[in-house]
């Protein structure tokens, strides 16, 4: 069942749910707009042949902070990874959404192509999966509203939340745009 604003204000007035920062106004009829956050990750084309997913490349991309006055561009056909600026805790029965907001969708910003689910037991900020596919640049600036996170309450907590030492959660309480770790086997 997805959680409508009524729901979501008693999650976050009870704690379960923790969005921090948050504005009121970004509460939404079923879902909470989150906004961009200054840091990203971009390729090293020119020193990697080829990407491995099986192997951790350390200096596979390279860091970019964005000062809040100032603006990350997204080129046509660029990838790049961001974070959210909120950081986003949920509880063991409630899983989060985030899918891109139509307008920016409507210019060819997407903000995630795989990266759209949030477990529950789930503690940091959102890595972001931006892709321009466009024909023109696109300006980012930190703090802009970039996506908006729903929440469906499960039908009972899961036995074992993200985060928890037995899944070896690579993400929990990342901050900044966080980089692939290699596959496990």
């Amino acid at each position: 069942m997805v959680l409508s604003d009524r729901d979501i204000k008693q999650e976050l007035k009870e704690g379960r749910i923790s969005i921090k920062p948050l504005k009121e106004k970004d509460i939404q009829p079923a879902s909470v707009d989150v906004r961009l956050g200054s840091h990203f990750r971009i390729f090293r084309n020119s020193s990697h042949a080829f990407i491995d997913p099986e192997k951790e490349q350390p200096d596979l991309t390279e860091e970019i902070v964005v000062p809040d006055d100032q603006a990350f561009i997204l080129h046509p056909g660029q990838f790049a990874l961001g974070t959210t600026f909120e950081k986003v805790t949920l509880p063991d029965d409630i899983l989060g959404k985030l899918e891109g907001k139509s307008t920016l969708g409507r210019l060819g910003l997407m903000i995630h192509s795989t990266a759209g689910y949030v477990d529950p037991g789930w503690s940091g900020e959102l890595t972001l999966e931006l892709s321009n596919v466009a024909t023109l640049p696109i300006r980012l600036r930190p703090q802009m509203r970039i996506g908006q996170l729903s929440f469906e309450r499960m039908t009972s907590p899961v036995e074992r939340p993200y985060g928890c030492a037995a899944l070896g959660s690579h993400y929990q309480n990342q901050t900044g745009a966080t980089p692939s770790h290699a596959l496990d086997d």
